[in-house]
């Protein structure tokens, strides 16, 4: 399911049972995100600002003492995927990069490399039996991935009793996403899907992962941020991702910086100059180029924000947009026509929001004029002969925790 409605602890509870045979020790949620702006920052050092939705992953979990891990999806055809914990191999070790169930494998393997689990000497060999059902559209950019890690690795937090704070958590997830999975993701998803709070945009700092939640209440300004999402459905895995961040990382290395995030905003000029003299070419040049901006457009929301100036924010998503666009690359003609046609119709602004390639974009509005806007992309779909998007309010909600 892909809405908000329908799921809760009760029923996921009962799923539980009719997969498992028994009742599970509790029930978790952990949420899907939209970044506000910061886009393919976090693995550069950068400066993100995420918020947490109200579209969550939930996960009816019981502990296990016999090593095995049982996972099953409301959302997934076909039975529980029965797995053992020892057997767990990585992507980078040879393993199997897997479907849907290789998520939260990754995590009890996260736990468990880091000595987090208990082992053989407590008289025990620690698994767990998970059911999951999600209302985070998958491929739509939302997080979908992040809030499965999260709820699974929140869970069994406090089932073990491990005493793991939130941005660990988050630490541990990506760590399962990259090494696990294989997908080279960076520190933002799992880090919103673990520590946002209600009513707030989270500021987070990739590099020292020092976060601050900044107070974003659209509704007591008359506003209105809309995540639409373009049923245009992307693969993270496929070497696009990859690729940019590759070029990000070679940049650097010419630059003789630890990641483009050293890359001072006023000295960006003589940068691309100095990147040209040293042979890099013009695709690496303009990589660099929107990772420097981005970092800056996310302080210049940052300080808006701070002077409650929200209403502003707007044109500096849409300049967030242009550079993912043609300097990342990462935009597709479906993303382009949601922001053209809703800022030609009255939004405040509009960019893409997630790893692109698809996926959604933001849509900052005055409530007013939510509906003339999502009419006016929607018709545009139709026009352009593309599936219906689906439109959505983005209300800042909580991250992770028992429910």
């Amino acid at each position: 399911m892909n809405d908000t409605q329908g799921h809760g602890p009760e029923r996921t509870a009962e799923a539980f049972r009719e997969v498992f045979g028994h009742a599970p020790a509790g029930v978790w949620a952990a949420p899907g995100r939209v970044n506000l702006i910061g886009e393919h920052t976090d693995y550069n050092d950068g400066f993100v600002m995420p918020l947490a939705l109200p579209h969550t992953c939930l996960a009816a979990v019981s502990p296990r003492s016999d090593g095995v891990l049982r996972v099953h999806s409301g959302d997934a055809p076909g039975g529980a995927v029965e797995l053992r914990v020892a057997d767990l191999v990585p992507v980078e070790a040879g393993g199997d990069r897997g479907g849907w169930a290789a998520y939260p494998a990754g995590v009890v393997w996260a736990l468990a490399e880091a000595g987090l689990l208990p082992g053989p000497s407590a008289g025990r060999a620690p698994g767990a039996d998970l059911h999951f059902e999600s209302t985070v559209p998958t491929g739509a950019g939302l997080s979908s991935s992040a809030a499965l890690e999260v709820v699974t690795a929140t869970a069994l937090n406090d089932l073990y009793g491990l005493g793991i704070a939130p941005q660990r958590i988050a630490r541990l997830c990506q760590r399962a996403e990259n090494a696990f999975v294989g997908v080279p993701c960076g520190i933002m998803d799992q880090t919103a899907s673990a520590c946002c709070t209600e009513g707030h945009a989270l500021f987070l700092d990739a590099r020292d992962l020092t976060q601050r939640q900044v107070a974003f209440d659209l509704a007591a300004e008359g506003l209105r941020l809309l995540v639409v999402d373009t049923r245009v459905k992307h693969e993270l895995g496929d070497g696009a991702y990859a690729n940019r961040r590759a070029s990000c990382e070679a940049a650097a290395r010419a630059l003789g910086v630890r990641a483009l995030r050293d890359v001072p905003f006023g000295e960006l000029d003589a940068t691309l100059a100095e990147l040209e003299r040293l042979g890099c070419d013009e695709t690496t040049r303009r990589r660099v180029r929107h990772v420097v901006t981005e970092d800056r457009r996310v302080e210049e929301v940052i300080e808006r924000l701070d002077a409650g100036d929200t209403r502003s924010i707007g044109p500096v998503l849409t300049a967030g947009h242009a550079s993912c666009r043609d300097d990342f690359e990462v935009s597709c003609a479906e993303l382009d026509l949601v922001v053209e046609t809703a800022n030609a119709a009255g939004a405040l602004g509009a960019r893409m929001t997630g790893g692109g390639f698809g996926g959604s974009a933001i849509v900052l509005v005055e409530e007013s004029d939510a509906e003339a806007v999502s009419k006016a992309v929607t018709e545009a779909f139709d026009a352009a002969g593309h599936r219906a998007p689906r439109i959505f309010p983005a209300v800042p909600s909580a991250g992770a925790r028992r429910l």
